[in-house]
């Protein structure tokens, strides 16, 4: 078989590569040669991740549960993904930022519509059994969620509400991480003790937290949104696509969150805590924490009504 020119083209291209790194090209030639063709299932780790769904009931509906909120946190990573090139891009054209905006939405949005899935697709009868097997696990133990929060906005606006005027950019982490919005869903401020909820939470994930604050502290989005220069800050599509992202994640995606949540723990058997035990209510209801990205991007009368009639 003759060699044709494209694949002496791309052989040089090859044997550059790898002398580049410091590699032999033949070996890695060699490694070809043995090598098996590649499969979707291969690719996709189809049977590693089919296997990821493991049940404590046997209730069918805990599988609709335990899938949901797997595909949740899949789209979370997605949504780190992009994060992460935007915000590490050292001077981000308007098209590219607009264009990382609008796929970051787009999961988001995603996120939102897919709420009818557990909303309609369980029977209340069942959560209400295999729930208790989950305590004290809880959604909001989701610490990408928490990651894509620190990546997005200063941390003032994240602080607890209640707290704001005593908190600035030159806090400490710790102590800002202490008045976090989310605190007020398992601790008690006056006594300061924490819900074995958020103990072990940070157990686990404190020092990470702390360590994605410091790193998006100057290049989280608002921070590369406000080093562009004035005619990409003032790009209509720009700034629809931070409004929408705002509004998708604080108001819409929440909302359909707290209404299924509203459903299933409010149901016809009476009041119920949350699996975690949290205020779940003044937690997720954004009239409450009023959780607000880019609020220098709303109006005053939208920020007045900020999670009002939704």
């Amino acid at each position: 078989m003759e060699i044709t020119q494209p694949i002496m083209d791309k052989l040089d291209q090859l044997d550059e590569k790898f002398r580049d790194i410091d590699q032999k090209t033949e070996t890695h030639l060699e490694g070809l040669l043995w090598s098996k063709p590649i499969t979707y299932w291969d690719y996709i780790n189809t049977d590693a991740l089919l296997n990821l769904q493991i049940q404590r009931t046997t209730l069918p509906d805990e599988m609709v549960f335990i899938m949901y909120h797997q595909v949740n946190e899949l789209l979370f990573k997605m949504v780190l993904w992009e994060v992460e090139q935007l915000c590490h891009t050292e001077a981000p054209s308007t098209d590219f930022f607009t264009e990382k905006l609008r796929r970051i939405s787009r999961y988001f949005d995603m996120l939102t519509s897919s709420f009818t899935i557990m909303g309609e697709g369980m029977e209340v009868e069942q959560y209400l059994k295999f729930r208790n097997t989950l305590t004290p696990a809880s959604g909001f133990q989701s610490a990408q969620y928490r990651l894509i929060e620190f990546a997005s906005t200063d941390l003032i606006n994240l602080i607890d509400y209640r707290y704001r005027t005593t908190i600035d950019r030159n806090t400490p982490y710790e102590h800002a991480l202490e008045h976090l919005y989310w605190q007020a869903a398992g601790k008690d401020y006056h006594t300061g003790k924490k819900t074995y909820l958020i103990q072990q939470f940070e157990k686990k994930y404190k020092q990470e937290f702390l360590r994605y604050m410091e790193e998006y502290n100057t290049i989280n989005i608002w921070r590369k949104f406000l080093q562009l220069p004035d005619e990409s800050r003032n790009n209509k599509k720009l700034v629809d696509a931070m409004r929408h992202y705002d509004y998708t994640v604080n108001v819409t995606w929440v909302m359909g969150h707290y209404n299924t949540a509203k459903k299933y723990i409010e149901s016809s058997m009476g009041p119920q805590e949350a699996t975690g035990g949290s205020d779940w209510k003044k937690y997720m209801h954004p009239k409450y924490q009023r959780r607000i990205f880019f609020p220098e991007l709303w109006t005053d009368e939208e920020l007045r009504n900020w999670g009002e009639n939704v």
